[in-house]
């Protein structure tokens, strides 16, 4: 397992079956975004989240940091894929049916700040983006890849 990815033959990864429990209702309450406001939901369809609960949210074994809500792009599936990460190959075993340009997804933080610096970055939904990420991602780098950038939007809503 790498990044919170199973190894599927010997250079395809797919992302791990969902975690056995999930965070409090509490600790979810808690959870803030990037703008500061609470945690949104990212998608539920496909859904996301290390938790298998729609959220981009994190806990203690999320090695991968499940953490930046994205839109998926052509560009980036071609990336992730180049990086040895087919996000697009449907894996039912997983209960993974690939993902689409469009599809929102919670991207590990270092794979974006990673795509951000080969210029591959997909666009951010920052409401439903952990405020844990800007310990990986470049906050000023995300508020330039949103969908939702924070003119358009107030922390919370």
């Amino acid at each position: 397992m790498w990044n919170g990815m199973v190894a599927v033959g010997k250079h395809h990864l797919v992302p791990r079956p969902p975690a056995a429990g999930k965070p409090s209702d509490t600790v979810r309450a808690m959870a803030r975004n990037v703008l500061g406001g609470e945690l949104e939901s990212c998608s539920l369809d496909p859904m996301t989240g290390y938790f298998r609960d729609g959220c981009c949210n994190t806990g203690s074994g999320d090695t991968g940091v499940h953490t930046v809500c994205v839109v998926m792009t052509e560009e980036f599936l071609g990336f992730s894929l180049a990086c040895g990460n087919d996000l697009s190959t449907p894996h039912p075993e997983f209960g993974f049916v690939g993902l689409r340009p469009g599809d929102r997804w919670c991207l590990c933080a270092p794979r974006w700040q990673e795509a951000f610096e080969a210029g591959q970055a997909p666009q951010v939904v920052l409401a439903a983006t952990h405020e844990l990420t800007t310990e990986w991602c470049d906050r000023a780098a995300l508020i330039a890849h949103a969908v939702d950038p924070p003119g358009e939007i107030t922390a919370g809503s």
